[in-house]
């Protein structure tokens, strides 16, 4: 139901990445403007917090001035122009999924398998993007953990996963999932503007080595999605570079100046 996104105007291989979520998990933060700074398409759309963790808008919000609500056609600009943008969904993109998302939430059914594969993908498809690389979490067995969408054991995690890709592939869309654990906090920081300043010290070369690994790797992927890399290993160096010589930490000023933000923030993050 509703809209879909036609990027079809951004040149080049547009990538898109989902996390299903959990405390400290801001890898859209380091992952879009490493991915970006080696020369990918990162066109995403980005939700907010659910549960008891911040989503990636709240996150960008807590930089004064950021936009999330940006209009299509200055989306697809922008991706054009810096290779990266993180905006909110629009009202008209998977209506349907807002109105049984809020059923699933009252009546227990946050954690049903086919319920959440469905949801991702379909704001993921609706999306526009050729590429979806998923990162599904699972909270390891002696976890309690079931809030959120963090995956109770391995085995859910790759059901989960693989019922995704297998929708990805039917609509005709390069899809991978990466699985990774959330049986605790991911990085050191958690809060939205906590959470900023730690991206923005990983992409400085100076994050938590947890963090950085996880965007090491995925961006690998997506890097080698984009048609960019033959091989993940040349794509992994290619990321370490752009963080070392500081471009990924430029992409993200990119992106905040273009969507209103105050880059100063981004510059000395003591002023959070």
């Amino acid at each position: 139901s509703g809209d879909i996104i036609d990027l079809s105007k951004i040149e080049g291989v547009k990538v898109d990445k989902h996390s299903t979520g959990g405390v400290g998990d801001k890898t859209s933060l380091v992952l879009g403007p490493i991915v970006a700074a080696c020369g990918g398409k990162v066109a995403k759309m980005s939700g907010r917090g659910l549960g008891h963790t911040g989503g990636t808008l709240d996150k960008l919000e807590s930089i004064p001035g950021f936009n999330i609500y940006v209009s299509e056609e200055d989306f697809i600009q922008q991706v054009n122009d810096i290779g990266l943008a993180i905006i909110g969904q629009s009202a008209t993109l998977v209506p349907a999924d807002k109105k049984i998302y809020a059923l699933r939430d009252v009546t227990g059914t946050v954690s049903c398998i086919p319920l959440i594969a469905s949801s991702i993908m379909s704001k993921k498809l609706a999306s526009g993007a050729d590429t979806i690389l998923l990162d599904v979490k699972y909270a390891g067995e002696s976890s309690q953990d079931k809030l959120s969408k963090v995956r109770a054991t391995l085995e859910d995690a790759k059901k989960l996963a693989q019922t995704m890709i297998d929708i990805g592939k039917h609509c005709h869309k390069d899809t991978r999932a990466t699985i990774s654990s959330m049986s605790q906090p991911l990085g050191n920081a958690i809060g939205n503007s906590l959470e900023v300043i730690e991206a923005i010290e990983t992409l400085k070369g100076k994050g938590p080595q947890d963090l950085e690994e996880l965007c090491l790797k995925a961006g690998s992927t997506m890097l080698v999605q984009a048609k960019l890399y033959q091989d993940e290993s040349l794509a992994y160096k290619a990321l370490q570079e752009v963080i070392s010589n500081g471009k990924a930490l430029e992409k993200l000023k990119e992106m905040v100046q273009r969507q209103g933000g105050d880059v100063s923030y981004i510059e000395n993050p003591e002023l959070f």
